[in-house]
């Protein structure tokens, strides 16, 4: 099934929603929420769950693509969508100079893909439990998804550790192990949790912020995944 919001002319964006992993119950909250930002912005937004959507057919219509918690199994590479003609189609969408938003599970996703991982800029590795509070910061204001958001704010998520980082990455936003929880985490360094780079001559933004459903009503949530959007479509 797929869904269209039409708004004024400024590029049409699929958010994209399947799963064969862990299943988020923020994913309708997530896709309702890009509908309204996309509607407000002027973008058409088209959602799917249905990994057919990555033809190269289907995907030229669209400027911006996003990955919403679309988590694999990482002990089952047939649980992987993106292989043959489907990957070749995301790779052609990224040389094409077009842009993709991956958000939170997006990092849990696609394990024995390399270029994914690549692309995405990081693997999910852990996360401590629950989704306690912690102090995140803005170390990049220049980016349309952090030039508005104020410079600390202390808020509830599900904090991802990830493991093969780019250090290259363009990091946006990190978080401060120290203020994790009760007590802190054990590590002192801060961790990246929203960032970009150019790759396969297109965009790609990553947040991890966004487990719970309530997130994506936050004005910070909201305000990250606009500039997010205006990032992905080139704007």
């Amino acid at each position: 099934m797929s869904t269209s919001v039409v708004a004024a002319n400024k590029g049409r964006v699929l958010v994209y929603f399947g799963h064969t992993g862990y299943v988020h119950e923020s994913i309708p909250a997530a896709v309702e929420a890009l509908k309204a930002i996309g509607a407000k912005g002027g973008y058409t937004v088209d959602t799917s769950e249905d990994p057919e959507v990555f033809t190269a057919a289907k995907l030229a219509d669209y400027k911006a693509i996003v990955l919403v918690s679309n988590s694999t199994d990482p002990k089952k590479p047939e649980s992987e969508w993106f292989t043959g003609t489907r990957l070749t189609a995301l790779q052609e969408f990224l040389k094409a100079g077009k842009g993709i938003v991956g958000l939170h599970a997006a990092a849990d996703s696609h394990y024995n893909t390399g270029w994914y991982g690549k692309m995405i800029g990081a693997y999910f590795e852990h996360h401590p439990k629950g989704t306690p509070k912690a102090t995140i910061t803005v170390v990049d204001a220049g980016h349309p998804a952090t030039a508005k958001l104020p410079k600390t704010i202390t808020r509830n998520d599900e904090w991802y550790y990830y493991k093969d980082f780019d250090p290259t990455m363009r990091v946006l936003v990190t978080v401060d192990p120290a203020t994790i929880g009760d007590g802190g985490e054990a590590d002192v360094n801060p961790n990246p949790l929203v960032w970009c780079h150019d790759f396969g001559g297109g965009r790609v933004f990553y947040s991890g912020l966004g487990h719970a459903s309530e997130n994506y009503s936050e004005p910070y949530m909201v305000e990250l995944l606009a500039g997010a959007l205006e990032y992905a479509v080139g704007k």
